[in-house]
């Protein structure tokens, strides 16, 4: 199957992974305008897949079921509206027109009903993992989306990442504050600088690439177990003080 990062708003994907034939499942579409160009490209949406209720996720659901009456798979939020089915961690999805299966992970912080879907070698994580960083806490404490963080670390490495946003150059300015000395960070940098110059798209990374760094998943690495003993001045208490202390930082970081 081939994966298409559908470009919306100003910064946001809307994920479609398609079969050869066109059929495709279609992941946060909060905009239907690039759904549909796609669909005049030949794709045929066949469900829909969400992972958080933000509007910018799943505000173009009702338009797109006007059009393709397909089925919604979505969390446990009333929030999230246009439902076909409900979906917790350890669900499967099933989508019989791509002969493939996602298993859901609930990974909660971003909101608190944020989950993931996993499957045919990609990992659809919304606003949880960013490329190089993480969501917000709009919802969740740190401990939450520390906890979340870990359990999609475990994941398979060769996993590709496919997020919610491009956010993969701030992320990096950030992250080389963190850990200036990570060589892999200065060369996803130097990749990923020349990719948003030709006006392609940085993601999908990959799990792998993330662990090797991403802050938020190396909370136990040297770097930025210094860094947050820096912001702190201090010895952090534990790896949810050292996670908290490096978002509270990003969230005010201006590169």
């Amino acid at each position: 199957m081939s994966l298409h990062a559908l470009p919306a708003f100003n910064d946001n994907y809307i994920w479609a992974l398609a079969a050869p034939d066109g059929r495709a499942v279609i992941v946060d579409p909060g905009q239907a305008d690039p759904v549909r160009a796609a669909a005049d490209a030949g794709l045929r949406p066949v469900a829909l897949l969400l992972t958080h209720h933000h509007a910018d996720h799943i505000g173009a659901v009702p338009e797109l079921l006007q059009r393709w009456p397909v089925p919604v798979y979505a969390p446990h939020d009333d929030r999230i509206a246009d439902v076909s089915e409900r979906v917790a961690h350890g669900s499967r999805v099933r989508i019989e027109a791509l002969d493939a299966c996602f298993e859901v992970l609930e990974v909660p912080g971003h909101t608190r009903s944020h989950i993931a879907f996993v499957g045919a070698g990609r990992l659809f994580c919304g606003d949880t993992l960013f490329s190089l960083g993480c969501g917000r806490l709009f919802e969740g404490t740190p401990e939450q989306m520390l906890d979340s963080l870990d359990r999609l670390a475990a994941l398979d490495g060769e996993l590709e990442v496919c997020c919610g946003h491009e956010y993969t150059l701030a992320n990096a300015r950030f992250a080389l504050e963190v850990e200036p000395e990570n060589e892999d960070l200065r060369q996803r940098f130097a990749q990923a600088t020349l990719q948003r110059a030709a006006q392609l798209p940085t993601l999908p990374s990959t799990l792998d690439q993330e662990r090797r760094t991403n802050p938020f998943l190396r909370c136990d690495q040297p770097g930025p177990k210094h860094a947050a003993r820096a912001r702190l001045g201090r010895e952090p208490r534990n790896r949810a003080e050292s996670f908290a202390t490096l978002r509270a930082w990003k969230d005010g970081f201006r590169a």
